[in-house]
């Protein structure tokens, strides 16, 4: 692989505005992943980890609205983080070790992150090799 891959969200049009309301836009969201490490931008939430962190990846949804428009989301069932911008599909991303992600001190970790890029079956693949 030479230097970082790009994968761009799928934005669905009833994500946009609220998405630009949190400065989520396609320029400022977007997962990359190197030889060594898994990056992702969703706005102002940032999220970084090695890619022997990786342990899994699973194809998610359908997602409901409310739990997934505008800003990155937390689950309170297992801290896991949603960056989402449209309901139909996403990928979820398991880590060995917890990382942080939705707040800036980095106390609250994710043992996932769902990410709802236009190509889920690349990012798996580049996360799976």
């Amino acid at each position: 692989m030479r230097g970082p891959r790009l994968f761009p969200f799928r934005f669905a049009a009833t994500y946009r505005l609220p998405a630009l309301l949190f400065g989520v836009t396609s320029t400022t969201a977007g997962v990359w992943v190197d030889e060594s490490a898994l990056r992702i931008r969703f706005g102002p939430w940032r999220l970084q980890t090695p890619l022997s962190n990786v342990v899994a990846t699973m194809k998610t949804g359908p997602f409901a609205l409310i739990k997934t428009m505008g800003p990155a989301h937390l689950s309170f069932a297992d801290r896991g983080l949603t960056c989402a911008t449209n309901s139909e599909r996403g990928l979820c991303i398991r880590f060995d070790r917890p990382v942080p992600g939705i707040e800036p001190l980095g106390l609250l970790r994710h043992p996932a992150v769902t990410v709802t890029v236009a190509d889920c079956d690349g990012l798996a693949e580049a996360l799976d090799r």
